[in-house]
């Protein structure tokens, strides 16, 4: 299993391009941001700065969106980044959540998340692809590669991931939600023709590693909010009974609303809804031991790479201690 860390994009950026360094010495192979750049900081002027200062980690946004750049403008900006330090990018996309939110607008629908994954892999590796009624491409890629990794948890999401990405990004650790996600994205893939076995599995969820559960279940009770909102429009799509697991729609039967202003961080008042159980099932809470339980059961689900949500109090202890204790244990796996 593969390991990464996904960081918000504040200021100032030198800790963020720090704290990538401390995780790549500590075991961890992709970094990972938000992007959101009215709530953060731009990440790609960031991402150049990670790459500069490690030395084989993977970089990219979990999750981009189509709607906040014009492709071409994406495509560029990893395919300059590739060119620069040597194809370490992957490319995390989804409709779009507080990107789009905060300056009024909605989630993108699949078909434009589906043309953009398209139009962005073939012009960030340097092949010709129609933008309207134009054929672009980009001139100077040379030997680019980009991997399209998508974000969802709806069945429609779940088909176009397995008919069309080259990766699936799994915002929660909870093992029920795990297999049946995993199996839908797969099932699409055979009925596409496409290997299954091809597309990278990624979960992504907050991990706190201690002994205080109270303390920890406040710190990354953030989490169950956050993945509220996606579920709130599950539910507003298929209702309460419809495809989706109940383990991952139940919870928001008192979701009263969302403040972006407090969007991913610990303490965030929006998410008082949100019970311990959640927190328990969505992230990887106490000792060390608990986590690799729980990432071998992932494992044994086909998931490829665990991402490690890193908003809270304690985040290089945590690197620290997947450095130490979690990520050996799991290596090869």
């Amino acid at each position: 299993m593969d390991f990464g860390v996904v960081l918000q994009t504040d200021p100032p950026a030198r800790e963020v391009v720090r704290l990538m360094r401390v995780a790549e010495d500590q075991g961890f192979g992709y970094g990972w941001t938000f992007d959101s750049c009215v709530l953060w900081q731009e990440p790609f002027v960031i991402y150049s700065q990670v790459l500069a200062a490690t030395s084989t980690m993977t970089v990219g946004p979990m999750v981009t969106s189509p709607g906040t750049r014009d492709w071409s403008v994406t495509a560029s900006l990893f395919a300059t980044l590739n060119d620069m330090f040597g194809n370490r990018t992957v490319c995390g996309i989804g409709r779009g959540d507080s990107a789009h939110r905060v300056v009024g607008k909605p989630p993108s629908t699949l078909a434009t998340v589906r043309d953009a994954m398209h139009v962005i892999k073939e012009l960030a590796e340097g092949r010709a692809v129609s933008m309207g009624d134009r054929v672009v491409r980009i001139p100077w890629v040379r030997d680019g590669r980009l991997e399209m990794w998508m974000a969802g948890y709806g069945p429609k999401a779940l088909r176009m991931v397995g008919e069309h990405a080259d990766g699936f990004i799994l915002q929660t650790a909870d093992p029920a939600i795990a297999r049946w996600t995993i199996g839908s994205v797969r099932e699409a893939a055979r009925a596409a023709g496409r290997d299954p076995a091809g597309i990278t599995v990624c979960v992504a969820a907050p991990a706190y590693v201690g002994t205080d559960l109270a303390h920890q279940r406040e710190q990354l009770r953030w989490f169950g909010g956050m993945v509220g909102n996606h579920v709130a429009d599950l539910v507003a799509r298929y209702g309460d009974t419809g495809p989706v697991p109940r383990e991952l729609t139940d919870y928001i039967a008192g979701r009263e609303g969302y403040d972006y202003a407090h969007h991913g961080r610990a303490g965030n008042p929006s998410t008082d809804f949100v019970p311990d159980e959640i927190v328990d099932r969505f992230c990887l809470l106490g000792p060390a031991g608990a986590h690799v339980d729980r990432l071998r059961e992932l494992a044994a689900l086909g998931v490829d790479q665990f991402a490690v949500y890193l908003m809270h109090d304690q985040r290089e202890e945590t690197l620290a201690a997947y450095g130490r204790e979690v990520i050996g244990a799991l290596a090869g796996g």
